[in-house]
């Protein structure tokens, strides 16, 4: 078999899966929504989700994805592998697809860090539906967080903490427990609800999806955006812990007198919130003056691809190449046609 490797970068509610030969090529690639987050307790088949999106990436490839393996190497980067505990179970689970001669489990968050980087360590905070952090030092020590929620002493935990928050904000202005808020209007009817109290009752009963408060996290960068004065503290709250992480990390890593790079990726980073990042440098730099602060702007998979093809020790001309023809535009557009995968092949 020609050294190959398979990409996986897996989330809440997608997986990203590519096929990446020795030379940094694109062979095949494709996004498929459903879950892939592994962490116990999470709804949702994931194993299902990353099997079928590589039958995909195979047909994509022209490759019989009953010819296993496809890969010399698997790289795996997914929600839920926080602890060791959680590495070995989802490598068993993972390995016995078959698919790759060799299976490695990473974080998704090292994914984010390997793809925002150039150096091939640092820190990445990501901040999606959950919040995250994980590092790498210069001499490859490693540094990771478990991300349980409360369990594991987190605090404004991401996007859904904020859609959270946002939706007991609300209830605590109607009911006059706490300051008036925009959110009291604008949280029940981005569901098409006349008050807090109708989502909360919605939730409580089960017509409505927990997890879709989430969905609120860009209503709450709304409300800021007009002054909303409960807004901007529920978003500040949430750069605090992002700070807190950062600067966990970068101590525990002994960088705080270097130029580590902080990367910052996931969805509530794709906010145009100045005051947030503004925050999140001014709390980093307290600490580490010489940070410099990255929003991603590949697609995570991207780092999954380079950690395999760092472990095949491929040249710099071939992580360049990927680098190049791996974006989310070419994700997003579905699998590569094989007119294109020729010429990305050929240079």
């Amino acid at each position: 078999m020609k050294p190959t490797i398979l990409a996986v970068d897996g989330g809440d509610s997608k997986a990203d899966v590519v096929l990446v030969d020795a030379h940094g090529s694109l062979i095949g690639a494709t996004r498929r929504s459903g879950s892939a987050h592994f962490g116990l307790g999470h709804n949702g088949s994931p194993v299902d989700t990353v099997d079928q999106a590589i039958r995909i990436v195979c047909s994509d490839g022209g490759l019989d994805p009953e010819s296993k393996p496809i890969a010399t190497s698997a790289v795996y980067c997914v929600a839920g592998a926080d602890i060791p505990i959680d590495d070995r179970r989802i490598a068993s689970e993972l390995a016995a697809l078959g698919w790759a001669s060799r299976t490695v489990i990473r974080n998704d968050t090292f994914a984010m860090l390997r793809a925002g980087t150039e150096r091939g360590w640092g820190v990445a905070v990501v901040c999606g539906s959950g919040l995250n952090c994980a590092g790498v030092g210069p001499e490859g020590r490693v540094v990771r967080f478990p991300s349980f929620g409360e369990l594991s002493g987190d605090r404004a935990s991401g996007g859904g903490w904020l859609g959270r928050a946002a939706l007991g904000a609300s209830l605590r202005a109607r009911d006059r427990r706490g300051p008036r808020t925009v959110l009291e209007r604008l949280a029940p009817a981005h569901f098409g609800m006349a008050s807090p109290t109708a989502l909360m009752e919605a939730i409580y009963v089960g017509r409505l999806d927990e997890r879709r408060l989430r969905d609120l996290a860009p209503i709450v960068f709304k409300a800021a955006a007009v002054g909303d004065a409960v807004a901007r503290s529920l978003i500040d709250e949430l750069a605090d812990e992002v700070v807190a992480n950062a600067n966990a990390a970068i101590r525990r890593l002994r960088v705080t007198t270097r130029d580590v790079e902080v990367i910052l990726g996931g969805g509530v980073f794709k906010s145009n919130d100045e005051n947030l990042f503004k925050r999140i440098e001014a709390g980093i730099h307290a600490v580490a003056p010489k940070a410099v602060m990255k929003r991603l702007q590949a697609p995570p998979v991207l780092g999954a691809a380079l950690i395999g093809l760092d472990e095949l020790r491929a040249t710099q001309a071939a992580k360049r190449r990927i680098r190049i023809t791996l974006t989310d535009t070419r994700l997003s557009q579905g699998p590569v046609s094989k007119s294109k995968k020729r010429s990305g092949a050929a240079g």
